[in-house]
């Protein structure tokens, strides 16, 4: 796999935010002190205790976050930066946002149905997809 390819599929399992805290990357700055953005590829099991350098152990970091890591665990610094996990993805935001419509749709139009018959159940159906979807992950 080519360098920059690796870099992108790093980059992008967490939608270009850092893994500990969330915080937005720049692809461009990865590698570059003091730019905005700036960011590392960090070693979520640190490779001084028994970490690889195999895709699943790598994720972005920003310099800040991965300095102070240092061989700690990922849990640790994330709960110092009041996260609890990785960002999601892109495809697994939109699986996800998909998954709420849908089944607040569902339960929005059962619930309608009960109360107004055929067009509470439209209605119903409508205002659960709307909430299902807006509360939905954004990162």
């Amino acid at each position: 796999m080519k360098d920059k390819e690796r870099l992108k599929k790093i980059y992008h399992k967490t939608d270009g935010n850092c893994h500990l805290c969330h915080k937005k990357l720049s692809f461009s700055n990865h590698g570059v002190h003091g730019a905005k953005g700036a960011w590392h590829i960090e070693h979520s099991i640190a490779k001084a205790n028994g970490g690889t350098d195999h895709l699943n152990n790598l994720y972005p970091a920003c310099i800040t976050c991965n300095i102070i890591k240092s061989t700690k665990h990922t849990k640790t610094i994330r709960k110092a930066n009041g996260v609890s996990r990785a960002p999601y993805c892109k495809s697994k935001k939109e699986a996800i946002r998909n998954d709420n419509t849908f089944g607040g749709a569902a339960l929005g139009g059962t619930i309608g149905f009960a109360f107004g018959g055929p067009l509470g159940a439209f209605f119903g159906s409508m205002i659960g997809g709307v909430f299902g979807n807006n509360n939905s992950p954004r990162k």
